[in-house]
Protein backbone atom coordinates (compact mmCIF):
# COMPACT_ATOMS: atom_id res chain seq x y z
CA UNK A 1 0.00 0.00 0.00
CA UNK A 2 2.87 2.71 0.88
CA UNK A 3 5.89 3.41 -0.12
CA UNK A 4 8.80 4.71 1.68
CA UNK A 5 10.05 8.20 -0.05
CA UNK A 6 11.30 11.29 0.87
CA UNK A 7 8.73 13.60 0.87
CA UNK A 8 9.27 17.74 -0.02
CA UNK A 9 6.93 19.98 0.26
CA UNK A 10 7.45 23.29 -1.60
CA UNK A 11 6.54 26.23 0.79
CA UNK A 12 5.22 29.34 -0.50
CA UNK A 13 8.10 32.00 0.93
CA UNK A 14 7.85 29.94 4.47
CA UNK A 15 8.40 26.88 5.93
CA UNK A 16 5.22 24.37 6.00
CA UNK A 17 5.93 23.96 9.49
CA UNK A 18 8.76 24.33 11.81
CA UNK A 19 11.28 21.85 10.74
CA UNK A 20 13.58 21.37 7.68
CA UNK A 21 11.96 18.95 5.30
CA UNK A 22 15.83 18.21 4.31
CA UNK A 23 16.77 16.62 7.56
CA UNK A 24 14.57 14.21 7.70
CA UNK A 25 15.10 10.43 9.26
CA UNK A 26 12.56 8.47 8.11
CA UNK A 27 9.67 9.53 5.84
CA UNK A 28 6.72 7.35 4.15
CA UNK A 29 3.40 7.87 2.42
CA UNK A 30 0.54 5.98 0.46
CA UNK A 31 -2.52 7.22 -1.39
CA UNK A 32 -5.72 7.21 -0.17
CA UNK A 33 -8.33 5.17 -2.77
CA UNK A 34 -11.81 7.71 -2.65
CA UNK A 35 -14.03 5.75 -0.90
CA UNK A 36 -14.47 5.82 3.25
CA UNK A 37 -12.49 2.69 3.79
CA UNK A 38 -9.70 3.98 3.13
CA UNK A 39 -9.81 6.03 7.23
CA UNK A 40 -8.98 2.89 7.94
CA UNK A 41 -5.87 1.83 5.60
CA UNK A 42 -4.82 5.46 6.86
CA UNK A 43 -5.05 3.65 10.37
CA UNK A 44 -3.15 0.66 9.47
CA UNK A 45 -0.36 2.16 7.54
CA UNK A 46 0.21 4.79 10.21
CA UNK A 47 0.36 2.09 12.80
CA UNK A 48 2.80 -0.37 11.27
CA UNK A 49 5.41 2.71 9.99
CA UNK A 50 5.18 4.28 14.01
CA UNK A 51 5.83 0.64 14.87
CA UNK A 52 9.07 0.53 12.18
CA UNK A 53 10.62 3.68 13.81
CA UNK A 54 10.25 2.39 17.39
CA UNK A 55 7.35 5.12 17.90
CA UNK A 56 4.56 2.76 19.33
CA UNK A 57 3.71 5.26 21.97
CA UNK A 58 2.55 8.05 20.06
CA UNK A 59 0.11 6.15 17.77
CA UNK A 60 -3.06 6.78 20.22
CA UNK A 61 -3.07 10.42 19.25
CA UNK A 62 -1.65 10.12 15.98
CA UNK A 63 -4.08 7.71 14.80
CA UNK A 64 -6.61 10.22 15.83
CA UNK A 65 -5.41 13.07 14.11
CA UNK A 66 -4.92 10.83 10.51
CA UNK A 67 -8.13 9.58 10.71
CA UNK A 68 -9.60 13.38 11.09
CA UNK A 69 -7.31 14.58 8.74
CA UNK A 70 -8.01 11.90 6.10
CA UNK A 71 -11.73 11.87 6.61
CA UNK A 72 -11.91 15.39 6.25
CA UNK A 73 -9.56 15.12 3.04
CA UNK A 74 -12.01 12.45 1.83
CA UNK A 75 -15.07 14.32 2.61
CA UNK A 76 -14.11 17.89 1.44
CA UNK A 77 -12.08 17.32 -1.41
CA UNK A 78 -12.23 13.91 -3.01
CA UNK A 79 -15.54 12.72 -2.97
CA UNK A 80 -17.24 15.85 -3.07
CA UNK A 81 -16.21 16.29 -6.47
CA UNK A 82 -17.09 13.15 -8.00
CA UNK A 83 -17.45 15.33 -11.37
CA UNK A 84 -13.48 15.29 -11.49
CA UNK A 85 -12.57 11.87 -10.16
CA UNK A 86 -10.58 10.92 -13.67
CA UNK A 87 -8.68 14.31 -13.27
CA UNK A 88 -8.63 14.92 -9.60
CA UNK A 89 -5.66 12.72 -8.04
CA UNK A 90 -5.97 10.69 -4.62
CA UNK A 91 -5.72 12.07 -1.72
CA UNK A 92 -1.99 10.68 -0.05
CA UNK A 93 -0.92 10.27 3.40
CA UNK A 94 2.84 11.45 3.89
CA UNK A 95 4.12 10.94 7.53
CA UNK A 96 8.15 12.11 8.66
CA UNK A 97 9.97 11.60 11.20
CA UNK A 98 12.73 13.96 12.66
CA UNK A 99 14.74 13.21 16.02
CA UNK A 100 12.32 15.22 18.15
CA UNK A 101 9.11 15.59 15.62
CA UNK A 102 6.27 13.42 13.60
CA UNK A 103 4.68 15.16 11.05
CA UNK A 104 1.60 13.75 9.30
CA UNK A 105 0.55 15.49 6.44
CA UNK A 106 -2.49 15.24 4.32
CA UNK A 107 -2.29 16.13 0.67
CA UNK A 108 -6.24 16.51 -1.25
CA UNK A 109 -6.79 18.15 -4.86
CA UNK A 110 -9.19 20.85 -3.14
CA UNK A 111 -8.18 24.37 -2.99
CA UNK A 112 -10.66 25.14 0.08
CA UNK A 113 -9.19 25.90 3.10
CA UNK A 114 -9.79 23.65 6.36
CA UNK A 115 -12.33 25.56 8.48
CA UNK A 116 -12.02 25.17 12.43
CA UNK A 117 -15.54 26.42 13.33
CA UNK A 118 -16.89 25.70 16.81
CA UNK A 119 -17.14 22.52 17.90
CA UNK A 120 -20.54 21.68 18.57
CA UNK A 121 -19.99 18.72 20.93
CA UNK A 122 -23.83 17.11 20.54
CA UNK A 123 -23.97 17.29 16.48
CA UNK A 124 -22.67 14.28 14.95
CA UNK A 125 -19.93 16.53 13.18
CA UNK A 126 -17.68 19.35 12.84
CA UNK A 127 -15.15 18.18 15.85
CA UNK A 128 -12.57 17.06 13.64
CA UNK A 129 -10.59 20.28 13.36
CA UNK A 130 -10.86 20.94 16.98
CA UNK A 131 -9.58 17.29 17.59
CA UNK A 132 -6.46 18.14 15.50
CA UNK A 133 -5.77 20.92 17.46
CA UNK A 134 -5.97 18.96 20.95
CA UNK A 135 -3.86 16.56 19.87
CA UNK A 136 -1.11 17.91 18.07
CA UNK A 137 1.26 19.86 19.04
CA UNK A 138 0.80 22.52 16.07
CA UNK A 139 -1.37 22.15 12.76
CA UNK A 140 -1.85 24.01 9.58
CA UNK A 141 -2.37 24.20 6.06
CA UNK A 142 -0.52 25.35 3.05
CA UNK A 143 -1.28 25.52 -1.05
CA UNK A 144 0.30 23.64 -3.33
CA UNK A 145 3.18 25.45 -5.10
CA UNK A 146 3.23 24.30 -8.56
CA UNK A 147 0.31 22.37 -9.02
CA UNK A 148 -2.36 23.97 -10.29
CA UNK A 149 -4.63 22.44 -7.64
CA UNK A 150 -4.55 21.48 -3.89
CA UNK A 151 -3.27 21.40 -0.37
CA UNK A 152 -0.97 19.84 2.53
CA UNK A 153 -2.75 20.02 5.49
CA UNK A 154 -0.46 18.65 8.45
CA UNK A 155 -0.27 18.21 11.74
CA UNK A 156 2.95 17.93 13.95
CA UNK A 157 3.60 15.57 17.14
CA UNK A 158 6.57 16.40 19.42
CA UNK A 159 8.72 12.97 20.17
CA UNK A 160 9.93 12.50 23.49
Amino acid sequence: MGTKVLTRLDPLGQSVFPVDPWTVSGSASCSLPPRYESVGGARKFTRDTLRDWGLEGLFDGVELVVSELVTNALRHAVLAAPQLADETPPARLHLMHWSSRLVCAIRDPSDDSPVAGEADFGAEGGRGLYLVESFSDSWGWQPLSGAPHGKIVWALFRVP
